[in-house]
């Protein structure tokens, strides 16, 4: 699996455990669709599951006039992977992460989904 499909699929399962409160293995597996496991995916969605209080910190004191309660549902979760990737993994260069995550807010996102998530990552990486 190319990883901005297992991007893709991180951020599908981490909405329905999110928003379904959907088990973590039950998600992953409806999102793999009979697709082999795949070691990128897992790995982003069990550490973004493991560090999510310090990544939704982080993004919280980047959003001015905003709390996290607020964003859509679909923008938080791609800034969590994004910010994963920046704080969290040496796997991924800081602007790479930040481009995936911006194709994926345009294709998931609202029409400004991608320039508020390049926003927020930009701040965390330029740290």
């Amino acid at each position: 699996m190319k990883r901005r499909v297992a991007r893709e699929k991180a951020l599908q399962a981490l909405y329905q455990i999110d928003l379904g409160g959907a088990d973590p293995a039950e998600a992953l597996n409806h999102v793999l669709e009979d697709a082999k496991p795949d070691p990128f995916l897992q790995n982003l969605v069990e550490g973004i599951l493991a560090n999510k209080k310090e990544i939704d910190e982080e993004i919280s004191k980047h959003l001015e006039r905003w709390s996290i309660d607020r964003l859509a549902k679909v923008d938080v979760n791609i800034l969590r992977i994004g910010v994963f990737e920046l704080l969290f993994s040496d796997e991924v260069p800081d602007n790479v992460a930040i481009n995936e995550a911006i194709e994926i807010a345009k294709l998931f996102g609202d029409e400004k989904s991608g320039k508020f998530i390049n926003g927020i990552l930009s701040k965390i990486s330029g740290e």
